[in-house]
């Protein structure tokens, strides 16, 4: 799993490389919590997904990204908020091959 850097600020826009695609994440806070738009090559993928712990945000094929994100709280089980990003939160990049590896409960949002 690869470690994407985030800031603890409640709207940011990241470019990075992931699997071979360009991506920019807009990660940014709202009222009822974390969201995430995901772009690959300057087209939307899948946007305002609400961040949880241990939940995969793309899911699906079909929307062409390669491998998923999700976000981990490095010292519990609470949803991310804007506050711990890039240090109690951390967004992980997973290849496809880990993807698969990963159990059910995990990729169902269930820990």
């Amino acid at each position: 799993m690869l470690i994407v850097p985030l800031q603890a600020v409640a709207s940011q826009a990241v470019t990075v490389s992931l699997g071979g695609q360009l991506c920019q994440l807009n990660v940014y806070q709202r009222a009822f919590g974390l969201f995430i738009d995901v772009l690959v090559n300057n087209s939307l993928i899948i946007g305002g997904v609400i961040c949880l712990n241990q939940n995969l945000i793309v899911r699906s094929a079909y929307l062409g990204f390669i491998g998923d994100l999700a976000f981990v709280d490095t010292q519990g089980t609470t949803d991310p908020t804007y506050t711990g990003l890039g240090s109690r939160y951390q967004l992980g990049y997973l290849s496809p091959a880990e993807v698969a590896a990963l159990p059910i409960v995990f990729k169902n949002g269930i820990s």
